[in-house]
């Protein structure tokens, strides 16, 4: 009995195959980015693994921190990209986080809701991990 696969068979392995390598890379990508500049706070959870609609949360808590302790981020410019791939003419500004900031804000920060428990564990792995 062989075990070779047909054509269709191989095709739908590469593509799952491709499909979880586009996902990997992603994830190490933005990780990587967060690790070379400052980003904001949900970014940063974000790219530590955790859901979006928790990573809105947590943010927020942290800037609560942030407001409490005395942190405070980095002013950026940014220009908002238009709809045809180009920049708008006006700038707004926007806050981003060191991720010495973030390792400040997570040992001032304790959550009470589960989910932000294991949300900050993620954001301390990623942002000790240097």
């Amino acid at each position: 009995m062989s075990h070779a696969l047909t054509p269709r068979q191989r095709r739908a392995k590469r593509r799952t195959a491709r499909t979880i390598l586009r996902q990997r890379t992603a994830t190490n990508r933005l990780a990587a980015s967060v690790r070379r500049r400052p980003r904001s706070l949900a970014t940063v959870a974000i790219a530590a693994g955790v859901a979006k609609d928790t990573a809105s949360g947590i943010a927020a808590g942290l800037r609560s921190v942030a407001k409490r302790i005395g942190v405070t981020p980095a002013l950026v410019a940014r220009t908002r990209r238009t709809v045809k791939g180009g920049r708008s003419r006006r700038t707004h500004n926007v806050h981003r986080y060191t991720l010495a900031q973030v390792r400040q804000l997570l040992a001032a920060y304790s959550p009470r809701k589960a989910a932000y428990v294991t949300a900050a564990a993620l954001i301390t792995a990623l942002a000790v991990t240097l």
